[in-house]
């Protein structure tokens, strides 16, 4: 979920065919229609990137591992 400091609010007319597809997705996803549209706006864009925090987690710093990886599983010397 998005959270800024500050909001603006802001009205656009939509047809009603992307207006329900907005509420179904918004219903399928249990969040607000804003929360849709804020989504769509910042991917369209570009705005604030979000970051996968788990990524690079189980970095080793090897740059041999896909040549070492049998020897790594099996509990070989790694070095």
């Amino acid at each position: 979920m998005v959270s800024w400091r500050t909001m603006r609010r802001t009205a656009i007319e939509l047809p009603d065919d992307l207006y329900a597809l907005l509420r179904r997705e918004a219903e399928r996803r249990g969040v607000t229609v804003s929360e849709i549209a804020r989504e769509a706006v910042e991917s369209c864009l570009g705005g604030r990137r979000r970051q996968l925090g788990a990524a690079g987690t189980g970095r080793s710093g090897r740059t041999d591992t896909s040549e070492k990886i049998e020897e790594m599983l099996s509990g070989g010397a790694v070095g």
